[in-house]
C-alpha cells in the first residue's frame, strides 16, 4: 500500500517554524518580512496561486502585496514596475507570476529582477550560483521537492532518480539539486524529456521519479517500477460536469494506474504545490535576514 508525500502536512510544519521566527523578530521591534508579487492578466491558475501565496504569507506573519496589471500591459511598463520593487527598501523579495502575455519577453523580465530579491530563484545569477553549489535563492518548486523528500526521510543517497521534463523552472534545477554531494541528495540522476528515446525503459529504472513534463496523465503504469517514489509536479484543470466548479485537478501522472505501484507518491493537488509556496516564504525570510542580520 502506497503512502502519501503530503505537501499540506509538510508545509504546515515548515510554516509554523517560519511563524515562530517572525514572532521573534517583530518582538525585537523589527518590521515583518515583506513578500510581493506582480500579476499580469487574468489567468485563473495564476490568480489562484497568487491568492494562496497571500494567504500563506499572512499565516506566518509576513506583509504581502500584489501589484496587478492588465493583460495588455506593455513590456516597458512591467520593467518599470520591477525596477520600482528592486529599489523599494520595504520589500524583501518579490515574484513575477508566469506565464506572461505574448507581448512580453519572459526572460527579459526575469533578467531585470534584482538577484537579491529574486525569491523565485529564476535569475541567471541565482541559477549560476545554484549550479556552482554557492549560496543562492533556490528555485521554489525544486527546493520544495527536496524539502518534501527530506520531511518524509526518503532515502536518496545512491538512488537512481529520473527527472522527466527539462524546464529551467523545475526539471533542470531539481536534477542539479538531487545530484549534489550532500544530505538529502547524492542521487544518480537521469534527465529525460519529450525527445528521449525508449522513455518507458528509462523511467522504469527510477527509484525516484520526478514528473514535470507538463502533459496531463502522461505517466502510466507501464512507465513506473514497483515500489518507486513518484513526485508529480504537474497540475492541470480538466472539465468535469460532476464537480461544482465544473473542473477537476489532475497531474502529469495517471494516479488511478500508478499509485498502487508506488511506495510513496504525491497527491494532486496537495503534493508539491504547497511546498512551492513555502519555499517562497523561506527564500523571503532568507532575504530579510540578509538585510537585518538575523
Amino acid at each position: 500500500m502506497f503512502k502519501l508525500l503530503d505537501g499540506k502536512e509538510t508545509s504546515l510544519a515548515i510554516k509554523e517554524q517560519i511563524a515562530n521566527q517572525v514572532r521573534q523578530f517583530t518582538a525585537k521591534g523589527l518590521r515583518p518580512p515583506h513578500l510581493a508579487a506582480i500579476l499580469v492578466g487574468d489567468d485563473g491558475a495564476s490568480q489562484t496561486y497568487v491568492a494562496n501565496k497571500e494567504k500563506s504569507s499572512h499565516e506566518v506573519g509576513f506583509t504581502s502585496s500584489v501589484y496587478r496589471y492588465s493583460a495588455n500591459t506593455s513590456e516597458e511598463e512591467l520593467l518599470r514596475a520591477i525596477e520600482f520593487l528592486n529599489t523599494d527598501d520595504d520589500i524583501d523579495g518579490f515574484i513575477v507570476q508566469l506565464p506572461l502575455p505574448k507581448q512580453i519577453n519572459e526572460q527579459k523580465v526575469i533578467n531585470a529582477i534584482s538577484p537579491d530579491k529574486d525569491v523565485d530563484g529564476f535569475t541567471p545569477i541565482n541559477i549560476g550560483r545554484m549550479v556552482l553549489g554557492e549560496e543562492a535563492f533556490l528555485p521554489a518548486t525544486p527546493k520544495g521537492i527536496c524539502s518534501l523528500l527530506e520531511h518524509y526521510d526518503i532515502e536518496t543517497e545512491g538512488k537512481h532518480c529520473v527527472v522527466l521534463g527539462r524546464s529551467n523552472i523545475v526539471g533542470t534545477p531539481v536534477a542539479n539539486l538531487l545530484s549534489r554531494n550532500k544530505k538529502g541528495a547524492n542521487c544518480t540522476v537521469t534527465l529525460c524529456h519529450s525527445k528521449t528515446r525508449n522513455l518507458p525503459e528509462i523511467t522504469r529504472q527510477a527509484d525516484i521519479l520526478v514528473v514535470a513534463i507538463g502533459k496531463p496523465e502522461f505517466v502510466t503504469a507501464d512507465m513506473v517500477k514497483p515500489d518507486a517514489v513518484v513526485v508529480d509536479v504537474g497540475i492541470h484543470r480538466v472539465a468535469d460536469a460532476s464537480k461544482k466548479s465544473g473542473y477537476r485537478i489532475i497531474g502529469d501522472v495517471k494516479h488511478s494506474e500508478v499509485d498502487e505501484l508506488c511506495s510513496w507518491v504525491t497527491p494532486v493537488p496537495g503534493g508539491v504545490g504547497p511546498l512551492t509556496i513555502v519555499s517562497l516564504l523561506q527564500n523571503t525570510l532568507k532575504a530579510y535576514c540578509k538585510r537585518f542580520g538575523c
